[in-house]
C-alpha cells in the first residue's frame, strides 16, 4: 500500500508538478529558434503562482457550471495522470485500463467546452465550438492508437500491454500506431498548427477570454500537464525499448525520450502557421483513413 501511495506521488510530482518546467523548457527552446533570450524556464510557475492571488472575475452569466469547469478539467487531469505509464505500468493502474484513462483524458477537454459555453462570451463560445471539433477529430485517431496496442497484447490495461512480448518487439501496426499518435499529440496539446482553440490573434485566447485568477490557473496547468502526459503515453507504449527493470533507470529513459518528443513537438510549433479548423479537420480525417485504421487492420490480422 504504501509503494503504490509513493508511486502515485511520483507520478503526480512528475507528469503536473513538472508540467510548467516542461513548457518553460519549450519557450526557451522557440526563442533560441527565433534568436531570442527568452523568458526564463521558470516563467510559467511565476505565471501560475500570480494568477492563483488574483481576483477570480466572474461573468454576468456566472453560474456552477462555470465556477466548477476549473476544478473539473485538472482534477480530470491529475487522475489522467496517476493512470498514465512512465518507464512502466501506472501507478493507479488497478484502478483502470485505456478505457478509462481515455474517459478521464475527454472529460478534461469537456470542461474546457463546458466553461467557454457558460460564460456567455461570443468569442470564448466560438473557442469552445472549435475545442469540440477539434476533440472529435483527434479523440478517434489516439483511441484507434491504443486499441492496436491493445489488440497486440490481447489486454486493455497498461501493464497487460507493456509486459506483452507482442508490444515489446518491432511490429508494422504498431510503428504505425505509434506515427498516427505522434501525429495527433500536436493537436491534442494545442500547440501550432493546431492551436486553433485559443488563437490568441484571432479569438483572444477563445474559451479562457472570461478566465482570470485561480480558475485561468487550474485551466493553464491542466494544459501544461496534458502535454507530458500524452508524450509519456507516447514513448512508453509505442517506443518500448530500453527497459532495464529498474524503475528508477527506467523512468529516467523515459524522461530522455519524452525530451527528444518534446523537442520535435517545439519544432513544429515554431515552424507551421495555425491551420484553419476545415483544414484541421480534413487532416486528422485522412489520418484515420489511412493511417490508424490501416494500422488497426493490420493489429487484427497479426501483423
Amino acid at each position: 500500500m504504501a509503494l503504490t501511495v509513493l508511486r502515485i506521488v511520483v507520478s503526480l510530482v512528475v507528469l503536473i508538478g513538472l508540467a510548467p518546467l516542461a513548457e518553460g523548457l519549450l519557450r526557451k527552446f522557440k526563442a533560441f529558434i527565433h534568436s531570442r533570450q527568452g523568458p526564463p524556464i521558470t516563467q510559467p510557475y511565476l505565471d501560475l503562482a500570480k494568477l492563483l492571488v488574483k481576483e477570480d472575475l466572474d461573468p454576468p452569466t456566472s453560474n456552477w457550471v462555470w465556477r466548477m469547469a476549473p476544478v473539473l478539467c485538472l482534477g480530470a487531469t491529475m487522475m489522467v495522470a496517476v493512470l498514465t505509464p512512465i518507464g512502466g505500468p501506472p501507478a493507479f493502474g488497478f484502478g483502470g485500463d485505456i478505457i478509462v484513462f481515455l474517459y478521464f483524458a475527454t472529460l478534461a477537454a469537456v470542461a474546457i467546452i463546458l466553461g467557454a459555453f457558460a460564460s456567455g462570451n461570443p468569442y470564448a463560445y466560438v473557442g469552445g465550438s472549435r475545442e469540440m471539433m477539434m476533440m472529435m477529430s483527434v479523440e478517434p485517431v489516439m483511441t484507434i492508437a491504443l486499441v492496436v496496442a491493445a489488440i497486440k497484447a490481447h489486454s486493455l490495461s497498461f501493464g497487460g500491454i507493456l509486459a506483452s512480448p507482442a508490444t515489446s518487439q518491432a511490429s508494422i501496426s504498431m510503428a504505425i500506431a505509434g506515427v498516427a499518435f505522434l501525429l495527433a499529440l500536436q493537436a491534442q496539446v494545442g500547440k501550432m498548427p493546431f492551436d486553433i482553440a485559443e488563437a490568441d490573434q484571432e479569438i483572444m485566447a477563445g474559451p479562457f477570454i472570461e478566465r482570470s485568477g485561480p480558475g485561468l490557473a487550474l485551466f493553464r496547468w491542466a494544459m501544461h500537464a496534458r502535454l507530458l502526459i500524452f508524450t509519456a503515453v507516447l514513448v512508453t507504449v509505442f517506443v518500448p525499448w530500453g527497459h532495464t527493470g529498474n524503475v528508477a533507470v527506467d523512468m529516467l529513459l523515459t524522461l530522455v525520450k519524452m525530451a527528444v518528443v518534446l523537442l520535435l513537438v517545439g519544432l513544429v510549433d515554431v515552424v507551421n502557421p495555425r491551420l484553419r479548423v476545415d483544414q484541421a479537420m480534413a487532416y486528422y480525417a485522412r489520418i484515420i483513413v489511412f493511417v490508424a485504421v490501416l494500422a488497426l487492420a493490420l493489429a487484427i490480422t497479426g501483423a
